[in-house]
């Protein structure tokens, strides 16, 4: 298992991957700063403006417009779902969730930070206005958390970064299957059943081989459309459209290496010029084919990781802390904080957390099930755990749907952000302390 941590192809991805979590994290803290300034500021009437206005189309009598805040919520952050789809599928296909043996302790140590938050929030507020944010602290937002990790630099092993990225990406899962199935008021079945056949049509068109972007962008559309009209969240159309996604390359690396270096050879045999592929039609044959063969060798899921990753981290995630993290303080911060929201919010991610990975990691390494990677100790995992507990983009995602009451959506949101800044400050110290020393020079 700990051999996979050292494969140098794993790493340059993974380095990769973590690097564009740790910018975004940056970007993601700057618009969430911004945000609370400007609702506390005497522009606060043009923050609450600007989120409300309609925006869509008509046809015909019929209108389809929502808020700029839903648009954002319920159609840009779809794109930041089919990207944690991405890497959801490319995990459980051919990460480190892929079988038993790598799974298990992520998993375990993901639902442990998710049942045991939950069940400490319930406690503070079963039966009253705050019920149904069960589903807040549940969350971990791999930005931040892999942000305040990276801080460590080389002190912190590969397999703790696995481990916390892992977590992450299963605890996304939980927390989309919570969105889907608590989060649904109603569902519209016909609606549903629509959205269905449409992703049933996409599968096999990306399965042929089909390449028009802009029929497949309308196929796309009207995926989400169906899902929207269903009752079920609309993001919950980026998932779906992701797990259709091939994650393995349509042909094998050693065919394509022979059969490209052929043509390559092929070129290389005829008389060659700047201008040369424009008058000969072999060599321009010679030329598509290395591409079409560069296209299918290539998978499709990790390519959209790869193109879509910037976007989400510079331009969806930071417009949904732009639209979602301004909270207004009143002046009252105290009596919010004391309220059963924010204390269960806090409780759950500052403490139920750390608690949930560390218990549940610690029972299957105990049962003898799975085994701490290599250079990892159990206080890198409870440090990783208190990291977990930063909460942020998901968890200020399921507010919106968990509340309706403008005051129970801030003390909702106070909770978070003050959950999460503790839950980094520990983490930060947790693991300061249980890291090996920084070497001289290094």
């Amino acid at each position: 298992m700990n051999n996979q941590y050292q494969r140098s192809g794993f790493r340059g991805y993974f380095e990769w991957f973590v690097h564009s979590q740790v910018t975004g994290s940056i970007l993601l803290l700057a618009c969430t700063v911004i945000a609370l300034i400007w609702a506390n500021s005497p522009w606060q009437g043009l923050y609450d403006h600007l989120l409300h206005i309609k925006l869509g189309f008509t046809w015909a009598d019929e209108a389809f417009k929502l808020s700029l805040h839903h648009w954002i919520n319920d159609g840009l952050m779809v794109l930041f779902f089919f990207v944690v789809g991405l890497e959801i599928k490319r995990e459980l296909v051919v990460g480190h969730l892929s079988s038993f043996d790598k799974a298990i302790l992520p998993v375990a140590a993901a639902v442990g930070g998710m049942v045991v938050p939950a069940a400490m929030y319930a406690m503070l507020n079963v039966g009253g206005e705050g019920a149904p944010g069960w589903g807040v602290p549940m969350a971990t937002d791999i930005a931040f958390a892999l942000g305040v990790l990276a801080v460590f630099g080389s002190r912190a092993p590969i397999g703790l970064k696995v481990f916390l990225t892992a977590l992450a990406i299963a605890d996304d899962l939980g927390a989309v299957m919570v969105i889907a199935i608590f989060y649904t008021e109603k569902i519209r079945f016909g609606a549903l059943g629509v959205a269905g056949i449409l992703l049933a049509v996409l599968f096999l068109l990306v399965r042929a081989g089909f390449r028009r972007l802009a029929f497949l962008q309308i196929l796309v559309f009207a995926i989400w459309m169906a899902v929207f009209t269903s009752g079920v969240h609309a993001t919950v159309a980026g998932i779906l459209v992701a797990l259709v996604i091939p994650v393995r390359p349509r042909v094998n690396l050693g065919d394509f290496v022979n059969r490209f270096r052929k043509q390559a050879d092929l070129i290389e045999s005829m008389e060659v010029s700047d201008d040369s592929i424009l008058h000969d039609e072999k060599q321009l044959d010679a030329v598509e084919s290395m591409h079409t063969m560069a296209g299918k060798a290539l998978p499709s899921g990790l390519a959209m990781e790869h193109y879509l990753h910037p976007i989400q981290v510079w331009l969806v995630l930071p417009l949904f802390a732009l639209a979602n993290a301004g909270v207004h303080f009143d002046g009252r911060i105290l009596d919010t904080l004391a309220n059963p929201i924010s204390l269960g919010i806090m409780l759950g991610l500052i403490v139920g957390k750390p608690v949930g990975v560390g218990l549940l990691a610690w029972i299957v390494v105990r049962s003898g099930r799975g085994a701490l990677p290599e250079g990892v100790n159990w206080g890198q995992i409870i440090g990783a755990g208190c990291l977990a507990g930063i909460g942020f983009t998901m968890s200020l995602f399921v507010t919106e749907l968990a509340f309706v009451d403008p005051l129970l959506v801030a003390n909702s949101k106070v909770g978070i952000l003050v959950a999460s800044l503790i839950s980094g400050i520990i983490g930060y110290i947790v693991l300061s302390r249980s890291l090996p020393a920084k070497e001289n020079g290094k």
